[in-house]
């Protein structure tokens, strides 16, 4: 679907208000919320912009503090911290009626010789075996609540191809690990930035998930309040977004309302690209 990626790199191109400040919006699809891949994206995009191109963002983290109003635009303002030799640290806020939704901690890295070893990438079904994000979500609309057919219908830029193998709506009681194929559905451009931008969005897309199979929780399932509390994310080696990379993703604990995540993002050639650890809330909802 171009469009629909033509239309998340739009998304993802803050506007230049002032020095190292920068405003962005948010799709009116109805939501309630601001998506947090959306925030990780803009932010990373905010704090790429004051640093030279040939130091790529190697780590960030991120702490989502209140929920954003997607009727609102964000404010993005970058604090210049260290411009180094090797490293550049930037700090970003985002702020919505003057007070903070989102901060974050990146990290740039000027790129040099070292050691090199990683895990191996699991032995799964290639992406073209599996049926598409878009054919799953049509086999869902049927048997989805009304409130949701429009959501389930829509266009999406990020195809995501399950390699594990579960019912979205009634998956049981299932080990915490889920494989996905995830790639941008169409052509990005060569900016490097953009394509790093593009998997943090995508990173926050089903970590919340993985961390719900042990206890049966299903996409349309209202009892649960699910929210993503902090994001980390480290850039191992280049990758593109538009190409298919693999996200490993296991929940090695929940407790006190908590949830944790990791995920591992491998290239199709098996290279281990990236990692991302995350937090997330899941509670009893409040009518529950």
């Amino acid at each position: 679907m171009q469009q629909a990626v033509d239309d998340l790199v739009a998304l993802l191109d803050v506007e230049d208000l002032e020095v190292d400040v920068f405003r962005a919006k948010s799709p009116q699809d109805g939501s309630q919320r601001v998506f947090g891949g959306q925030v990780l994206g803009q932010a990373l995009v905010a704090a790429g912009r004051t640093v030279e191109k040939d130091a790529p963002a190697h780590s960030f983290h991120g702490y989502f503090l209140r929920p954003g109003d997607p009727s609102l635009p964000i404010l993005y303002q970058v604090d210049r911290t260290k411009d180094g030799r090797a490293f550049t640290t930037r700090r970003v806020i985002a702020i919505q009626r003057g007070r903070a939704i989102f901060h974050m901690e990146a990290s740039f890295h000027r790129p040099e010789a070292g050691l090199e070893h990683q895990d191996e990438m699991p032995d799964v079904p290639d992406p073209e075996a599996l049926p598409s994000l878009g054919e799953r979500m049509a086999a869902l609309i049927p048997h989805a609540p009304e409130a949701e057919r429009a959501w389930l219908s829509r266009d999406r830029p990020i195809d995501s191809r399950y390699a594990t193998q579960l019912d979205l709506v009634n998956p049981g009681k299932l080990p915490p690990r889920l494989m996905v194929w995830i790639r941008a559905d169409g052509a990005l451009p060569a900016d490097r930035l953009v394509h790093q931008c593009v998997v943090a969005y995508a990173s926050d897309m089903t970590l919340l998930d993985t961390a719900m199979l042990p206890h049966g929780i299903g996409w349309f399932d209202r009892r649960w309040q699910v929210a993503s509390l902090d994001h980390a994310m480290w850039f191992h080696r280049e990758l593109r977004a538009d190409d298919w990379l693999l996200y490993v993703q296991e929940s090695p604990a929940a407790a006190l309302g908590r949830a944790f995540s990791t995920g591992r993002l491998f290239a199709r050639d098996g290279r281990l690209v990236a990692s991302v650890v995350q937090e997330g809330l899941i509670r009893p909802a409040p009518e529950a």
